[in-house]
């Protein structure tokens, strides 16, 4: 007889960092694969000091100084639409008022994006990467002006690589990167007892922070990173990563978590009742 499908990460918890605010489309997607998330929020975004400068460009946004907004993370949303309401009433109606056009960095950005009712008109084919964006940015038209909010540990990539094509870039910080609040006893202690058995590490400043807050894992403890930046990080840090996501999304992470389970770990054994 045929018993209930094994599910690929069944009985696996598995430690999701992310941002204090919002809602981690991990969680749904571990819980597919049958594993439990232990959401740790281990780092904050928050806005600017002084939120001036953002404002400023969001009104020339508005007024058609801008041809594009370049979207580089999802954490930038939620940043644009709170400032966007004190000038047009919603960022959808500031960038239909300046004709803008919007580039996203990759599917999780876009969909942060169309979640508030934006529809990019860029979205790099490959690998979502600062790199990537700008190999696949247009060229210049009228007006050549690019609009960039960025969190202030963004590396130039962008910038430099827009500018070098003939962008007139304006390089604004959106929002800020902070530690969050320190993590529990609990989940320190099943961090270095192996009972989280892996961790998705959704950018640089997380795995520094994983590295900070939590150190090295048990060697049995996979890890996954959302892309090349991440990875360098993980490397420099001494973190082995067992897999990096195809897409750049916390669905694409589990899907690679799944893969490195099902490639590292030898395949269970049918007890008598499923043959």
């Amino acid at each position: 007889m045929t018993g209930t499908p094994v599910l690929p990460l069944s009985g696996w918890r598995v430690l999701v960092p992310r941002p204090t605010a919002g809602r981690s489309p991990a969680v749904v997607a571990l819980a597919a694969a049958g594993a439990e998330a232990v959401v740790v929020p281990l780092i904050e975004t928050v806005p600017p000091e002084d939120p001036t400068e953002l404002d400023d460009a969001l009104l020339a946004l508005e007024s058609g100084w801008f041809g594009w907004l370049v979207v580089t993370s999802a954490a930038a949303v939620p940043v644009l639409v709170d400032r966007a309401q004190e000038s047009a009433g919603s960022l959808t109606q500031l960038l239909a008022d300046g004709h803008v056009r919007v580039a996203a960095i990759g599917p999780g950005t876009a969909r942060a994006l169309r979640d508030v009712g934006v529809e990019p008109d860029l979205v790099p084919r490959g690998k979502s990467t600062s790199r990537g964006l700008v190999e696949e940015f247009p060229a210049p038209t009228e007006p050549a002006r690019v609009l960039f909010p960025r969190g202030d540990l963004a590396a130039t990539t962008v910038v430099d690589g827009l500018q070098e094509r003939g962008w007139d870039v304006a390089d604004v910080v959106a929002y800020r990167t902070v530690p969050a609040a320190p993590p529990s006893a609990e989940v320190r202690e099943a961090w270095t007892d192996g009972t989280i058995r892996a961790a998705l590490l959704t950018s640089a400043s997380t795995v520094r922070e994983l590295a900070s807050r939590l150190g090295t894992p048990p060697t049995t403890t996979l890890m996954i990173g959302i892309g090349p930046s991440t990875a360098a990080e993980a490397a420099r840090l001494g973190l082995p990563l067992a897999g990096i996501a195809t897409e750049q999304t916390m669905i694409g992470m589990v899907d690679a978590l799944t893969r490195a389970v099902t490639t590292v770990l030898p395949a269970p054994v049918p007890s008598p009742e499923e043959l």
